[in-house]
């Protein structure tokens, strides 16, 4: 069987961090979704779908995410039946994360500016070059640059 969701979307709240009775870590956070098709006159659609991480992927997503960010998760459907308040029987469908990703630039204001297009590593190359990766200790002054494959010795 196949079971596999991949979403990207907008947390609708910050997330908070809660605890089992046994100490395991869990948080519950709602993406909203615009759904991909529009039809021709009509406003985009979107969805709001509930997520549920466990242990260190909710640890992670309660200390880097935040309301607004946008996040893309990787994960299982998964239901549950419940009777609510006035005695009807209800069904839930939710994303068991296994994954959540950042999908967009890190907002830095000490890079100058929030726009990626403002950033220093968002400049396009010139025709013909091929610009380098360049990887960080997460500070925004210490890129190293990686050599292009013309500069190795074989």
């Amino acid at each position: 069987m196949l079971n596999v969701a991949v979403l990207m979307g907008r947390l609708v709240a910050d997330p908070e961090l809660r605890q089992t009775p046994n100490g395991v870590s869990v948080t519950s956070f709602t993406l909203a979704v615009d759904r991909s098709y529009v039809k021709s006159g009509a406003e985009r659609q979107t969805d709001f779908v509930d997520i549920v991480a466990w242990r260190n992927t909710a640890e992670f997503v309660c200390k880097y995410f935040r309301k607004g960010q946008l996040a893309a998760v990787q994960g299982a459907i998964q239901t549950r039946s419940y009777t609510d308040k006035e005695g009807n029987k209800r069904k839930a469908f939710e994303i068991v994360a296994d994954n959540v990703h950042f999908a967009e630039p890190k907002r830095d204001a000490a890079i100058g500016g929030t726009h990626p297009a403002d950033r220093p590593e968002s400049r396009t190359a010139a025709p013909g070059e091929r610009p380098a990766p360049a990887y960080s200790s997460g500070k925004a002054d210490e890129f190293e640059e990686i050599p292009s494959d013309d500069d190795l010795p074989f």
